[in-house]
């Protein structure tokens, strides 16, 4: 069934990689998969032209199936293969409204993340203001105090949402992940520490790490100043 399967990625994307670790956690191996390079454009070419017409990563094409936004192809591969692998949307109501709240607060998350650390990258230097920056640290951080808490009221060793690897975690380790690359202190978030430490040991995490920061393991110290003061 696999092999059926398509994948345009990119490495590093948050967005490919939760479809990458839900491939992996649905014991869905050997599909096809081909990485592009965002700086050569690559994601701009014909062949995901054709299949995304955004020219965006992920694009994923099952059969006839073309899927291209991450949460969308995450969750079709959950439904579809539901009794295979690792159970990932749980069956009870009060457990799976948990799931869902933490995965969609995940997108808050990546667009606050997004904001602070790819602002001189986005906006032109021409405009370019430093209390924008500011802004978008401050906030930043203002969501991580969120999830910093969330983990503070759980047990030690805990997931996203409880007891269980779900979905949720499936969205949180990827940008968890990448603000750690990016010089996020683990002294000064401590839980969020204790779960990336975990979470990164899982198998299907470390099949999908981003082969260029295997390559060259060094972030960079953008969010090394960023404080929590819960």
């Amino acid at each position: 069934m696999a092999k059926q399967m398509l994948l345009y990625w990119g490495s590093g994307s948050p967005p490919c990689w939760r479809v990458m670790i839900t491939l992996e956690e649905k014991n869905l191996q050997g599909y096809q998969n081909k990485l592009l390079s965002f700086e050569k454009q690559e994601h701009k070419s014909k062949d995901v032209m054709d299949i995304n017409p955004r020219g965006q990563l992920p694009s994923f094409k099952h059969d006839n199936i073309i899927i291209n936004e991450s949460y969308g192809a995450c969750l079709y591969l959950e439904n579809q293969f539901k009794s295979q692998g690792t159970q990932l949307i749980p069956d009870a109501a009060a457990e799976q409204a948990l799931v869902y709240q933490r995965m969609f607060e995940v997108m808050t998350l990546h667009e606050k993340m997004a904001d602070a650390i790819f602002y001189t990258w986005r906006v032109p230097e021409a405009e370019r203001h430093d209390s924008a920056l500011k802004r978008n640290r401050e906030a930043l951080a203002a969501e991580l105090r969120i999830w910093e808490g969330y983990f503070q009221k759980m047990d030690s060793g805990s997931y996203v949402a409880g007891k269980n690897f779900t979905m949720a975690d499936v969205m949180f380790i990827p940008q968890i992940a990448f603000v750690f690359r990016f010089g996020l202190s683990q002294e000064k978030y401590p839980k969020l520490a204790e779960y990336y430490s975990l979470v990164k040991e899982r198998p299907s995490i470390k099949a999908s790490w981003p082969p260029h920061w295997t390559e060259n393991p060094q972030g960079s110290d953008t969010l090394k100043d960023l404080v929590c003061d819960i």
